[in-house]
């Protein structure tokens, strides 16, 4: 049978390249992605540079693909980046920009790239890298956060309109995923002192929680999973946790997700 065809953004390290490697074993042709390029290559993964904030780097990247393979039948949306922990009004507005110009409008690029392709061929399949944070906000993480609601939002819109074409849109739901992203955390450019201690403390039990996480081919498995459904869900929690939390979520009253949310990170 023909290898099908996959394009991972954010594939040199992480979940990203868990994600490709999986792939590329269940037998995809795997083109990932990262600013660097080919510097990233891991094994059977061809390895190509892309800056998903630059509408000319996605073109580019989307169009060597089709030129070498003359399709793409699968878009993993995984490049993103975060905010350690902060006051929502610890950032800047240009810093707000900038986290949901990769977050969202990198996800927006990359499947407006993709789409005229897959449309034209009738299949396809988008899967974007959410988290368990576009369903249950974390306390100082409200920018990150409401860029995975936004993806959430996207990503099942989106789906209702592409189903005609053969074509599904689903999100990936992680929760804490033992990987490099926690270490490459962007640091709040507008820090205020009336947040320094509690910045800290939710600092540090994250860490904790970090410690005691899944690794990144937890997600990697639920991607492919996803990839290969016949019928394939709106959404995929990823991992133990993230399924119970979205149980939690679907089920306990609010009051009562509010209190365990405050209890479990420390805060008042």
């Amino acid at each position: 049978m023909e290898s099908k065809i996959a394009l991972v953004t954010g594939a040199s390290s992480g979940i990203g390249a868990a994600v490709a490697q999986r792939l590329s074993g269940a037998g995809y042709q795997v083109y990932g992605t990262s600013r660097r390029g080919a510097q990233g290559g891991r094994g059977a993964v061809e390895m190509i540079a892309l800056d998903v904030t630059s509408d000319e780097s996605v073109r580019d990247a989307v169009a060597t693909v089709v030129r070498k393979e003359g399709r793409i039948d699968l878009l993993v949306n995984n490049a993103g980046f975060g905010v350690a922990p902060a006051g929502a009004e610890e950032s800047s507005m240009e810093q707000a920009q900038a986290i949901f110009d990769t977050n969202v409008f990198g996800v927006v690029r990359m499947t407006r790239a993709v789409l005229p392709h897959m449309r034209s061929r009738g299949a396809g399949r988008i899967i974007h890298m959410g988290s368990v944070l576009g369903f249950l906000p974390m306390p100082y993480g409200a920018l990150y956060a409401a860029t995975k609601h936004a993806v959430e939002g996207y990503s099942e819109s989106l789906d209702h309109e592409l189903r005609n074409w053969g074509i599904r849109s689903i999100v990936v739901e992680p929760a804490y995923t033992k990987t490099p992203f926690d270490a490459n955390l962007l640091e709040p450019d507008a820090v205020l002192d009336a947040y320094r201690d509690i910045r800290a403390a939710v600092s540090a039990r994250l860490k904790e929680l970090m410690a005691g996480a899944e690794g990144p081919d937890v997600v990697a498995d639920t991607v492919l999973k996803a990839a290969q459904a016949p019928r394939p869900k709106l959404r995929y929690t990823a991992g133990t946790l993230a399924k119970r939390l979205r149980l939690l979520r679907t089920l306990a009253p609010s009051a009562l997700m509010d209190a365990g949310l405050r209890k479990d990170l420390h805060l008042a």
